[in-house]
């Protein structure tokens, strides 16, 4: 079995709006300065830390989650990237025990030790409690240690710091500072693009910060990981190397939308239609008056919400994406995307844009109050695992043909609906986790084909995972699309 070797920490906290997010950016940053190679991986289903992330370590980000991208795929992804770190950094999600598989999943599954980020604000000794009883939760994980975020003074870290036991040192107390913090708005973080100047300060200042509070010491002694190369029995027939040998997607171009009202795009599904043999081209709802030449469109989520008159007012655009969808060519709408190809689309300040009309029905939005979840898409070309997240709601729309399959709860998901080759749903699809559905969707003869009947029957997940994961680490050091 190959292995490699890389330090490794995978920064985690009690609850979401502990300051994971600007931690790990700001370490990040720290370490780049450095000359050191850092790669970081997010916990979980995330389009916005991933961007941010990204930009502070200069290196690309990719999902880390055991449910929707399957263990070989998390394992292969890490031993990829140890070959080629000087240090891996691995954001949490939520809280550590939050979720299943959580954060702490994770961490115990790859044996990576884990600090914990916590808002101190507002408590002392308790802080030290707190640390404690979440490190002696469960015996599989090794938490090294506390990052006290928003340290009130030199007093207030000191009355946190004595009261920790030896094993659970004060990593580092890092002081309220708003040059710091990370910008926000609704469903979280700001897009990285658009405040890309900003976000440079903010992690100097956090670099800053971290070298201010000495955590250069902590991560030099940092032992590495061990991580290793996931293994298919020779003896089991693979059923994955005829899909990618078949290139169902070949000489096909799928064209991505892509600006500041749709940039909610996991990189690993951009390589896997490339492994599937497509050709990928961008364009944007925004700005361009014509679709590129292409054979399928996707039109990934993100804030069309923020745009809604200068999508509406694109005319052009809007008259090509409707000979398009005449046409019977494929469209994937995901979230953002669903709203997009909709009647008209309600915008935050309540006002309403007819938008493209592909679909009947109309999508509002709807303040604080928001859906989200694990779920699978039960697509007629086979289950996709997925997740829900957003704050609108679409109503007078068709029959859907599916509903999302949610990962415990056993009332019905997020609704798929399928007029023509559109196929428009609030879920954000992970294409990894099953790429001959993702081919079929995309090329809907390779559905019908003789080779999908007879040849490609469904793998074992775990065996679909790790040669996904094989294939496409060739290219998983593209940066950001």
């Amino acid at each position: 079995m190959k292995t490699a070797r890389c330090p490794a920490l995978f920064l985690t906290a009690p609850s979401s709006g502990q300051g994971k997010t600007t931690v790990t950016a700001s370490l990040a940053r720290l370490l780049q300065r450095q000359g050191k190679i850092v790669r970081v991986f997010k916990t979980g289903p995330d389009y916005l830390d991933p961007q941010i992330l990204q930009q502070a370590s200069g290196q690309p980000v990719e999902q880390l989650d055991l449910w929707m991208a399957g263990e070989s795929y998390c394992q292969q992804m890490l031993f990829d990237a140890a070959q080629q770190a000087d240090i891996i950094l691995v954001e949490g999600a939520m809280g550590m025990f939050d979720g299943d598989p959580s954060s702490a999943d994770l961490a115990a599954k790859f044996s990576i030790p884990l600090a914990i980020v916590m808002d101190v604000k507002g408590m002392a000794q308790t802080a030290a409690a707190v640390v404690t009883g979440l490190a002696n939760f469960r015996s599989d994980i090794n938490v090294v240690g506390l990052l006290a975020n928003n340290c009130g003074s030199d007093r207030h870290r000191e009355l946190i710091e004595n009261a920790l036991p030896p094993h659970l040192p004060l990593i580092a107390s890092l002081k309220r500072a708003d040059d710091v913090t990370l910008p926000e708005r609704h469903l979280g973080l700001v897009q990285a693009s658009e405040v890309t100047e900003q976000l440079e300060r903010c992690f100097e200042a956090g670099a800053d910060w971290l070298e201010t509070a000495g955590f250069n010491n902590f991560i030099s002694a940092l032992q590495p990981v061990v991580f290793q190369q996931p293994e298919i029995e020779s003896t089991k027939p693979s059923r994955f190397e005829p899909l990618l040998s078949q290139q169902p997607l070949a000489n096909k171009t799928i064209a991505i939308a892509k600006d500041a009202a749709f940039s909610f795009i996991y990189q690993s599904n951009v390589q896997m239609l490339q492994e599937l043999g497509a050709n990928i081209t961008y364009f944007s709802p925004l700005a361009d008056r014509q679709l590129p030449a292409a054979d399928a469109l996707w039109f990934p989520g993100g804030y069309p919400e923020l745009h809604t008159r200068a999508l509406s007012e694109n005319h052009a655009l809007l008259s090509e994406l409707n000979t398009f969808f005449e046409q019977d060519k494929p469209i994937l709408a995901e979230c953002g995307g669903l709203l997009y190809c909709l009647q008209t689309l309600t915008d935050l300040d309540g006002v309403s844009f007819p938008l493209a009309g592909l679909i009947t029905g109309h999508g509002s939005m709807r303040g604080k109050r928001g859906c989200q979840g694990m779920q699978t898409a039960q697509l007629p070309e086979g289950d996709v695992r997925a997740h829900a997240h957003h704050r609108s709601r679409s109503h007078d729309t068709p029959a859907p043909i599916a509903h999302g399959k949610r990962q415990k709860h056993p009332a019905p998901g997020e609704a798929i609906y399928r007029q023509r080759h559109l196929t428009a749903t609030y879920l954000h699809l992970f294409f990894p986790s099953n790429p001959d559905a993702i081919a079929a969707l995309f090329n809907p003869q390779f559905a019908t084909s003789a080779f999908t009947q007879t040849q490609y029957a469904k793998a074992p997940e775990a065996e679909i995972n790790a040669k996904t994961a094989n294939k496409i680490a060739g290219i998983s050091n593209v940066a950001g699309e």
